[in-house]
């Protein structure tokens, strides 16, 4: 059976100052979202609407809150709010406020806004004396809380807009946070574009039997927007902006990028182009925000890039185009990127760029909408230095036309080289080859690929004949060698190179033998000074002398003590 809409917002029931201000500011007719959830709000259900962006879902909620508060006046309590609305970015914040401020201009309730980027004194301030209205984002408002500026205790209608865009943006547990302060007996409203599970299930665990109003299938496009895809790559997405930008019927555009750093590179590119644009992201100041908006509203600057997180807060009448410089890689933002366009009934194009790697995000895009953007494909079209880069894959087969058909070509020529699969450089063949050509290495002969030592790495005869065939010859004693024996002479400090002083200390030992070693008797305490002996060592055994003490040098150490440590010593001069 169709939906019978009210025609008027008369029949709503609304407060008389209400529809003053209404018919002042030229809305005789309520939206569907309106017709139907003004109605059930007023009768004190909680509510979950669902409904495209640009279809009023603003006044949807905050004309029957005001109506509360024409119906229910009394002076709030100092640092509390009557009705409370969290918008997940600063721009749909104030313009949140801005339409409690149109619809209630002979209500005329206190208001205060919360969000981020501006001093929090002014804004605790602001809630010193309490207030009707206070609209607010996640993050700010749990700062005024931590600060004691604020309480919810007193909290009767509370509002959360955007449901799905603060699941995205990561405010779920600010969410909570808040929702915590609220009283229990409170009237609760979600408002969104889209409903995924996960607010679904959140809309189940805070509010008490609501009011289910959808106007629009989920995520369902608006009918009077032209979408187009095109197919490109990226490093030709910038010039293929320009040529979209340069169209005369291209009224204002509304551009969007993933990311923050991305939309100012875009902003660059176009000012070299002589496209006066602006930029509108988390990183600019609120100020600066304000200035690009106003600017774009005013006509002044005509193209404004901005980020998935400004997209809810512009809601600037007459955007011709939307453009995705870059496809989200949510379909909800989808929608909420070009419903910036086509508003209040009016007609809008939808233009995105799609290169390799976003192949994957158009496919879930279409599967949320349930249709089939058209799409030209404009890869390998020429970019700035004039070159171009043919796709693979391509229907007209460009690239196997220049190197011909592979039958045309033959077998393979000994030594010839094909297109795309090039021969070994002359240098890099095999060492037989190599081998063949040149013959056998003689003597002293350096091939390529055994470069010749440096100057400073050649032997020392070749460095005595550059320097006139003398070498110096250093300060040492090269006497032969004995077997066993080892004779130096003293050291200039008085010191032999085994440590003995030449003062008088002397130390003998008497020979070594090749594996085996014989130490006499070791009396404990008895050391002579200076003198050392040790008996022979024979092959294959080893005789140590008693101990007093009767430590025994091999074997296991005792429980509770360190193990013998075994010093060696050398052969005397």
């Amino acid at each position: 059976m169709k939906e019978r809409y009210l025609t008027s917002f008369a029949e709503l029931g609304l407060a008389e100052p209400i529809l003053k201000a209404l018919a002042e500011a030229n809305h005789t007719t309520p939206t569907p979202i309106q017709s139907q959830a003004v109605p059930q709000v007023l009768a004190g259900h909680d509510l979950v609407g669902i409904a495209q962006t640009g279809t009023g879902k603003t006044a949807a909620f905050a004309l029957p809150i005001l109506h509360h508060l024409v119906t229910h006046r009394f002076r709030p309590e100092r640092r509390s709010a009557r009705a409370l609305v969290l918008s997940p970015t600063r721009e749909l914040s104030g313009q949140i406020l801005e339409s409690f401020r149109l619809y209630g201009k002979h209500v005329r309730p206190s208001t205060a806004l919360a969000i981020g980027g501006v001093p929090i004194g002014r804004q605790a301030r602001a809630l010193a004396n309490g207030v009707d209205v206070l609209v607010a984002t996640p993050g700010r408002l749990v700062d005024l809380l931590e600060n004691n500026a604020v309480r919810l205790d007193m909290v009767e209608v509370f509002v959360l807009d955007e449901a799905d865009q603060m699941l995205d943006m990561g405010f779920i547990h600010a969410i909570r946070a808040i929702v915590a302060r609220l009283p229990r007996k409170r009237r609760n409203l979600f408002f969104s574009a889209t409903m995924p599970r996960e607010i679904e299930k959140l809309a189940e665990a805070l509010l008490t039997d609501p009011v289910r109003v959808a106007v629009t299938p989920v995520a369902k496009t608006a009918d009077r927007i032209e979408q187009k895809v095109f197919l490109t790559d990226r490093a030709g997405k910038p010039n293929l902006l320009i040529e979209v930008l340069s169209e005369p019927t291209l009224d204002r555009a509304l551009v969007f990028s993933r990311t923050k750093h991305g939309a100012d590179r875009v902003v660059k590119g176009l000012a070299g182009a002589g496209i006066a644009a602006e930029a509108i992201h988390g990183n600019k100041s609120q100020p600066q925000r304000e200035r690009a908006l106003a600017a774009f509203r005013q006509g002044t600057v005509k193209v404004l890039v901005a980020t998935d997180i400004a997209a809810r807060g512009i809601d600037v009448p007459g955007v011709s185009h939307v453009i995705n410089y870059d496809l989200p890689n949510v379909p909800e933002s989808y929608v909420h990127r070009i419903g910036r366009t086509a508003r209040a009934g009016r007609e809008g194009i939808a233009i995105s760029f799609c290169d390799g790697e976003e192949r994957a995000y158009l496919r879930d895009i279409e599967r949320l909408i349930k249709l089939t953007i058209p799409s030209v494909d404009r890869r390998g079209e020429t970019r700035r230095d004039g070159t171009t880069r043919p796709v693979a894959g391509r229907e007209d087969n460009s690239f196997r036309e220049e190197r011909g058909p592979r039958e045309s070509r033959g077998p393979r020529r000994e030594g010839e080289q094909r297109p795309f699969h090039r021969g070994p450089r002359p240098d890099h063949r095999g060492g037989e080859a190599r081998s063949e050509e040149r013959g056998p290495r003689r003597e002293g002969e350096q091939r390529p690929f055994h470069r010749s030592p440096r100057p400073d790495q050649r032997s020392g005869e070749g460095r005595g004949e550059e320097r006139g065939g003398f070498r110096p010859e250093r300060a040492a004693h090269d006497a032969p060698r004995k077997e066993g024996h080892r004779h130096e002479g003293s050291r200039p400090d008085g010191r032999h190179r085994d440590g003995q002083r030449a003062e008088g200390a002397h130390r003998s030992e008497g020979a070594r033998h090749e594996g085996s070693r014989h130490e006499g008797p070791r009396h404990e305490g008895a050391r002579h000074e200076g003198h050392r002996h040790e008996g022979h060592r024979h092959e294959g055994h080893r005789h140590e002398g008693g101990r007093p003490d009767g430590a025994r040098r091999e074997g296991p150490a005792r429980e509770g003590r360190r193990p013998p440590r075994r010093k060696s010593f050398r052969a005397a001069p």
